[in-house]
């Protein structure tokens, strides 16, 4: 008899996140000598041990995973002009402004404010038939959606 979805094939078992014995006796040991630890490392840095130099200087400055990137976009009012800001993203790889990695990154920004605009666009285009199906004046779906509108 196959498994169901979302249960335990051993209900009885260890509970999710608890630790094993060794573990925490791992744990326990190291915190009792977590400063001793630090200090030795810190001395043998100090007396050049490369590993202790590499040690201390990743704790003291952490890689930098991501920063931000400076590029000059065209302001993209309506899905086309996605194609100028994509020509501008491009044009930066080539100029070795920035990474193909980066340019991946920010093609996806770009698209999802695109996708956005899309789904906006859309919602305005269904109120509008909508409410010249139903014989009402058209609102405009920014007005609809406002808290400040005058009943």
């Amino acid at each position: 008899m196959p498994f169901q979805k979302g249960e335990s094939g051993n209900p009885a078992g260890r509970p999710r996140g608890a630790l094993n014995r060794a573990t925490v006796l791992a744990q326990n040991l190291l915190s009792e000598r977590a400063e001793s630890i630090a200090a030795k490392v810190i001395e043998l840095a100090v007396q050049g041990d490369r590993a202790a130099i590499r040690v201390c200087m990743e704790r003291l400055v952490p890689v930098i995973k991501d920063q931000p990137i400076a590029v000059e976009l065209p302001p993209i009012k309506k899905p086309a002009d996605s194609v100028e800001a994509a020509a501008a993203i491009a044009a930066a790889v080539a100029a070795g402004e920035l990474t193909a990695a980066e340019a991946a990154k920010l093609a996806k920004v770009v698209e999802v404010y695109v996708r956005a605009l899309d789904s906006r666009g859309f919602d305005e285009r269904l109120g509008k038939l909508e409410h010249e199906i139903s014989g009402a004046p058209a609102i405009p779906a920014h007005a609809a959606n406002s808290d400040d509108t005058n009943l």
